[in-house]
């Protein structure tokens, strides 16, 4: 971001907090870096002396600003703790908005694994299980754009167009491109028959936040962000990206407890039809996450590659344990497993200092 930029957000900002406090004599506000994210949005902290906001630079060249607000307002609307927007300037992409705090789902999980507080991981994971199926069941699945065949595609491509190539140096034989063209097919099928509601579709413990104590009361929890991108799609989209996070693992039996919860919630609040096993869900959830994952591995080499930002290579081991230790479970993916660990895995070791 240019210092031009900034000083046209810092003088937009001052005017419009002076006309929503109704303080023509408010002193020139400043401006903290807060955060990036994957995406041209950046975050940035001002105080005055009643609270702090969120000015955001969203440039209209790569952000749509309108779009935002409206899925923002969605959310709010379904009785789940997303930001409020107080102002926007869409023509040059701009917004105000409330300030949730520093604190991430993240590190409060990790913190709490340190010292093995289980008391408040269930407490965190509960907590944004419950706001999911609030929002699976309060917002309308019709005002938002399917996650349909082209879009589930589309984001898998990704595996062969960054990940193999463009970060490992992969070059795909027409047999190759032939047996994950066919592995697509499977995952899109698996993902289209599951029942379609709202997804957030980055619903993990960077985008959950624990809203400062000092303005919100306990329970406020999650206070949700990064919901642009939200769709209609499969109902266990949400709840793998939750519970197979890209950034901390739980073992086995955790993320089976923490299923059944949302199992019995989602049950409850008629999410689920009746007729729809648990064991159904633990299918659903191991196919959805396959193809989220290997969505994840080529945005992850994209975000590398094209946008320098590299922090997210050590991200990917993890994502790679994910579908090797999920895809063997599924006899139909015995093929496509066999390819990776033949061709793919060898040369990942080597690039990414894998320790499996």
């Amino acid at each position: 971001m240019t210092d031009r930029r900034l000083e046209q957000l810092q003088n937009w900002a001052q005017e419009v907090l002076r006309q929503l406090l109704d303080n023509s004599a408010l002193e020139e506000v400043r401006l903290t870096p807060v955060s990036g994210d994957a995406s041209f949005r950046r975050y940035f902290r001002l105080h005055t002396d009643q609270d702090s906001f969120i000015a955001v630079d969203a440039p209209v060249a790569h952000e749509d600003n309108p779009r935002f607000v409206r899925i923002c307002n969605m959310f709010r609307d379904a009785d789940v703790l997303a930001p409020k927007v107080f102002a926007s300037d869409f023509d040059q992409g701009f917004l105000l908005q409330e300030d949730f705090g520093d604190s991430l789902y993240l590190d409060s999980l990790q913190a709490a694994r340190e010292l093995g507080d289980h008391k408040c991981i269930d407490k965190l994971y509960h907590a944004a299980i419950n706001a999911l199926v609030q929002f699976q069941t309060g917002i309308d699945k019709k005002r938002l754009a399917p996650y349909d065949r082209a879009a589930l595609r589309a984001e898998m491509a990704l595996f062969h167009e960054w990940f193999c190539p463009q970060l490992l140096g992969i070059e795909l034989s027409d047999d190759d491109q032939a047996l994950i063209e066919s592995t697509y097919t499977l995952l899109e099928e698996a993902a289209l028959q599951q029942p379609q509601v709202a997804v957030h579709r980055d619903y993990h413990s960077r985008n959950l936040m624990i809203p400062d104590p000092r303005r919100y009361p306990p329970e406020a929890l999650p206070g949700i962000v990064d919901f642009q991108d939200a769709v209609t799609g499969a109902y266990s989209y949400d709840l793998v990206s939750l519970l197979r996070d890209c950034y901390i693992r739980w073992d086995d039996d955790s993320i089976e407890s923490l299923a059944n919860y949302y199992y019995q919630a989602a049950q409850t609040s008629k999410v689920l039809p009746p007729e729809l096993q648990f064991s159904q869900l633990q299918r659903d959830m191991d196919l959805m996450g396959l193809q989220r994952h290997l969505k994840v591995l080529g945005i992850f080499s994209r975000l590398a590659i094209r946008d320098k930002k590299s922090r997210y290579l050590a991200d990917i081991p993890l994502v790679i344990s994910y579908f090797l230790d999920v895809a063997e479970k599924y006899p139909e993916l015995e093929a496509f497993l066999g390819w990776f660990r033949e061709k793919v895995l060898p040369v990942a070791r080597d690039k990414l200092d894998l320790e499996f």
